[in-house]
């Protein structure tokens, strides 16, 4: 097996300090499942679009990814049940060459 062709720039691979990652979290509240998997859609939509022109000085953004994406969790409260849709986005950046 050979590797595969490629040019790379910035820190090595083995460089773990170069690198930084965040991540955040959005949680949709409703009373039924329908309107936080209705948020939950609007939230994936609009965050995507604003992480696609994501811009950090100095860095290049090198992956975006939604890591967590719960379907809608019914949670029992005392003056009757709610439903959250918790969602979240994770962004990795690297030195900009």
């Amino acid at each position: 097996m050979g590797s595969l062709p490629g040019e790379f720039s910035g820190p090595s691979f083995g460089d773990w300090q170069a690198d930084a990652t965040w991540t955040s979290q959005a949680t949709s509240v409703g009373e039924r499942a329908d309107q936080v998997q209705w948020l939950g859609d609007r939230v994936r939509v609009v965050v995507a679009e604003r992480l696609r022109g994501l811009a950090v000085p100095g860095m290049r953004v090198i992956d975006r990814e939604l890591t967590y994406d719960a379907d809608g969790e019914p949670v029992d409260g005392l003056q009757g049940s709610i439903v959250t849709y918790v969602q979240r986005f994770t962004v990795t950046v690297t030195p900009a060459a």
